[in-house]
């Protein structure tokens, strides 16, 4: 009963073999990291990822739009503290 217009999250459903192109030093690369065998499963974890960025930038514009841009010096201190780290003195806009 499924079929290519069946609404799937990204890494559900049945696989589907298509043709992909890419420069021979990046599917070097991919195949120096996961050998021959392991391509396909690399680029669909690359695309998961990007596609999961895609929709967090998505996410972000929307807020930014309803709220305005986040404040870079609160941003910079929430970040020390999930880091465990001082934050840059000196990054904004001089006072």
């Amino acid at each position: 009963m499924a079929d290519d217009d069946s609404n799937f999250f990204p890494g559900d459903g049945p696989s589907s073999g298509i043709s992909v192109s890419l420069t021979a030093g990046t599917l070097q690369a991919i195949r120096e990291r996961v050998g021959k065998r392991g391509v396909s499963a690399y680029l669909e974890k690359a695309a998961q990822r990007q596609i999961e960025r895609d929709n967090l930038d998505e996410l972000i514009a929307d807020f930014d739009q309803a709220n305005g841009p986040a404040d870079p010096e609160a941003v910079a201190a929430k970040r020390a503290k999930l880091t465990g780290t001082t934050p840059a003195s000196g990054t904004g806009a001089a006072a």
